[in-house]
């Protein structure tokens, strides 16, 4: 397994916009595809993951059509083939995340995954702790129902009771052990691990 941690601009260090962000994370999947061969990669078993923000990023990949790099390939997809999504924003509308009119006025539904689930949407898999009170966990099960109404996979883990980021090994051992578990049996589930 090949692991990459793409860094993608953000407001508080390049005054960028949130649009930026989900700029980056596609061209980050755009580069590890095109550079697949180069670092053994198989370039049809690509999963994009992420925490909070960077779930939301991981899911725009996946699920929005628009914000590519005019000055990249574009032939070449920035559409991941998984999910690996923890207590990740899948609504930026006054539906889902409350930040995301105040941050994207207008143009919140742009970057919403739950609103451009599509057919090419790839098998997804999400941890969320029921008590999060940074991004509700209705969110994520209108984003699963959504997901399963169009005939697509999405496991939802509900963690009764945790709060946003409950999955990091520092505030928990043993759900950060279940969250791996769990990830490790998804990627099994797709022939990408074995037993």
């Amino acid at each position: 397994m090949v692991a990459i941690s793409a860094e993608y601009r953000i407001q508080s260090k390049h005054k960028t916009t949130p649009f930026e962000c989900v700029e980056d994370g596609k061209s980050a999947i755009r580069w590890v595809r095109q550079h697949a061969e180069q670092f053994n990669i198989d370039p049809d078993r690509i999963a994009a993951g992420g925490g909070s923000a960077g779930g939301h990023v991981a899911a725009t990949t996946a699920t929005l059509t628009k914000f590519d790099n005019p000055q990249e390939d574009n032939a070449i997809s920035s559409v991941p083939n998984a999910l690996l999504l923890f207590n990740p924003v899948a609504d930026t509308t006054d539906k889902g995340w409350a930040g995301g009119p105040k941050k994207l006025g207008d143009r919140a539904e742009e970057l919403s995954p739950l609103q451009h689930i599509n057919a090419n949407t790839p098998p997804t898999i999400i941890f969320h702790g029921t008590g999060d009170t940074t991004v509700r966990y209705e969110n994520v099960e209108r984003f699963q129902n959504t997901m399963e109404a169009a005939g697509l996979r999405c496991e939802l883990h509900g963690y009764e009771g945790r709060p946003h980021g409950f999955f990091n090994y520092s505030r928990n051992k043993d759900d950060f052990a279940d969250t791996i578990h769990k990830m490790d049996d998804f990627l099994i589930s797709l022939d990408w691990l074995k037993k």
